[in-house]
């Protein structure tokens, strides 16, 4: 197949087998910018479905750019609780200032433009111009990814380089209705050129696929190493309530409220009797030491909170989960 009849065969695909997702809604100009920018955003570093519920609930309560550059940081917060990777949402917020103190209220069409904008790199960029602006764009995200290496069989550190992947991106080459297309490739690779167990029957470009001829399916990835460290964390609590501190001490989770901690050292950590709990972040494996105080403290910047009135809390996945392994201890 050729450039024209590959667009023309993912366009078909992408026309019968589109998922149906509330920012894909049919919607004025103004509203398809907004969600566009909202859900890529959101879409960082975070499944699609995971990111739907707190879609549906972001843009009712904040419906549009205004709203969103002038809503308190603590309602803010309280939409993105649990979606984790927070200073997207600060990021989100001093964006939608930026759009209207410089742009007019407009989310900007032009590439460097938005690139400009707080926590909006190559791929956020590439795909806001696609997707709500219908420019030639097509973004280089995981899927996208995924199909180049298995579309021309690229193993090597050199060939899976971001600069060799785009221009391996030639091989879709482009179409009048570059919002849909952008989508409908992204698409392919989420439902059909899966990471395990691709679905080749199904792809509508399968015939061009040097993978699928070799059924050699084997992504070669970039090296990524998690660095693993080590916590303590000081677990107060008095009748009912734990204290907790807003953290401004680690860069992950900055002004969240966490349990107090701090970094160890391996061998104190193994030698630790405590009780132990792992949590991922981001590049990040820690361990974490849980240490249960039997006397009263108080820190600065700390809050005691009941343990029934959690919920009425703004607290990050990474406090409830140690949270809820001291409750069930």
């Amino acid at each position: 197949m050729n450039n024209q009849s590959i667009t023309k065969e993912i366009l078909k695909w992408y026309d019968n087998n589109k998922r149906i997702l509330p920012w894909r809604k049919h919607l004025t100009k103004k509203q398809k910018q907004y969600f566009t920018l909202v859900s890529e955003i959101m879409l960082q570093q975070t499944q699609v479905k995971t990111v739907i519920p707190y879609f549906i609930k972001f843009v009712k309560k904040i419906p549009n750019l205004k709203s969103l550059a002038r809503i308190s940081d603590r309602k803010l917060m309280k939409c993105w609780e649990g979606l984790g990777y927070y200073s997207r949402a600060r990021n989100l917020k001093k964006t939608a200032k930026k759009i209207i103190k410089e742009f007019n209220g407009n989310l900007p069409d032009n590439i460097d433009q938005l690139k400009s904008l707080p926590g909006i790199g190559d791929y956020t960029s590439a795909a806001i111009m696609a997707i709500a602006f219908n420019k030639q764009f097509i973004p280089l995200d995981g899927n996208v990814e995924r199909i180049l290496k298995r579309v021309f069989y690229l193993k090597t550190e050199k060939e899976i380089s971001k600069d060799n992947l785009n221009k391996k991106k030639s091989f879709f080459g482009k179409s009048n209705r570059s919002s849909d297309y952008a989508q409908a490739i992204m698409e392919i690779g989420a439902l059909i050129c899966k990471p395990i167990n691709p679905l080749c029957y199904d792809c509508p470009v399968s015939k061009n696929c040097k993978a699928y001829k070799k059924k050699d399916f084997d992504i070669k990835s970039k090296n990524k190493f998690n660095k693993v460290k080590y916590f303590e964390a000081d677990i107060y609590k008095s009748k009912n309530k734990y204290l907790l501190v807003k953290n401004n001490k680690f860069n992950f989770l900055k002004n969240l409220l966490i349990f107090p901690m701090r970094e160890i050292n391996k061998k104190k950590f193994k030698t630790s009797l405590n009780k132990r709990i792992n949590i991922k972040m981001s590049n990040m494996d820690m361990k974490i030491s849980i240490n249960k105080k039997n006397k009263k403290t108080y820190l600065s910047n700390s809050f005691l909170i009941d343990k029934v009135d959690i919920k009425n809390h703004i607290l990050p996945s990474f406090t409830k989960k140690i949270f809820k392994s001291i409750v069930s201890h």
